[in-house]
């Protein structure tokens, strides 16, 4: 199993929101990331600074970047572009955190 974690940010006024929304997401969409392969996935919310902390376990990098592509996924990111920063093609603006320690 792959572990992945990304930053990502939140409109300041938009914090309740942001939660409401993933209360639950879409049944459609968590069946689709645990089709591809996601396991464990959890985002934290930093409310002083209004980053959201991503973290992931990955079956592979092929499975987890072919979410993206698909329909549900799509629509998510444009749902939720109005409340976070979000690329042209409403994807969260996001940076992947590098390892650096693990304990088992």
């Amino acid at each position: 199993m792959l572990r992945k974690a990304f930053v990502m940010s939140v409109f300041p006024a938009c914090h309740d929101e942001y939660q409401h929304r993933h209360n639950p997401i879409w049944p459609e969409l968590a069946k689709v990331l645990k089709a591809h392969g996601a396991h464990h996935y959890s985002i934290f919310l930093d409310e002083k600074r209004h980053l959201l902390f991503g973290y992931v376990e990955i079956e592979s990098e092929a499975q987890w970047d072919a979410v993206a592509q698909t329909d549900v996924c799509q629509r998510w990111w444009k749902h939720m572009s109005d409340v976070m920063p979000a690329n042209p093609d409403n994807s969260p603006v996001s940076d992947v955190l590098k390892p650096v320690f693990y304990l088992d």
